[in-house]
């Protein structure tokens, strides 16, 4: 995993060391914040919405399949319930037992489908990450910023430059790729 969480009070601890730092006289010298809103960008950019586009197209023949075995299932149940009057005890549980079993199936499926879309979708969502992380580090870089915070309580429009990472990743990809060849 390339990320570490911390905790809220951690973060918030931090915040208030920062804005303490920044609110203390700098001798001649400006610090240069940044702030990056990431759930802006995991939902506008391109490439996010490149990656869900293609978890939609990977996993909708198994959606449809679902709904369809779904239905199948509330068919065999509204149909015990219409002929069960009619109906043997055996066939009755018969019937029963083979209901259970679609239903089991059913729940193992939707189970399975769930894990591996959240496996999908975490990597694709890992992709965009790090081709955003590096179009920080390009920006942070470039325009010689002192400072980048992606996660924060409160942070001012002036500071917050999610609008312009989101442009270089909406940008065109050869850009890109100089920068996946440098070392780490």
């Amino acid at each position: 995993m390339t990320s570490i969480t911390t905790p809220w009070h951690l973060r918030s601890l931090a915040a208030l060391a920062l804005a303490a730092a920044v609110a203390a006289p700098v001798a001649a010298q400006d610090i240069k914040i940044g702030y990056v809103n990431s759930e802006r960008v995991l939902r506008e950019a391109a490439p996010a919405k490149a990656a869900q586009a293609k978890l939609e197209a990977e996993f909708s023949k198994r959606d449809r399949e679902l709904g369809e075995q779904t239905t199948r299932l509330k068919a065999a149940v509204d149909k015990l319930e219409r002929d069960s009057v009619a109906m043997s005890e055996s066939d009755k549980l018969r019937r029963q037992r083979e209901i259970v079993e679609m239903e089991r199936d059913l729940q193992r499926k939707r189970r399975e489908f769930q894990e591996d879309l959240n496996q999908r979708r975490n990597e694709e969502l890992a992709s965009v990450v790090e081709r955003a992380n590096r179009v920080i580090r390009q920006i942070f870089e470039s325009e010689k910023y002192d400072l980048i915070l992606q996660e924060v309580v409160f942070a001012g429009r002036r500071i917050d430059i999610t609008d312009k990472v989101i442009r270089a990743l909406n940008g065109p990809t050869p850009a890109a790729a100089p920068a996946a060849a440098t070392p780490r």
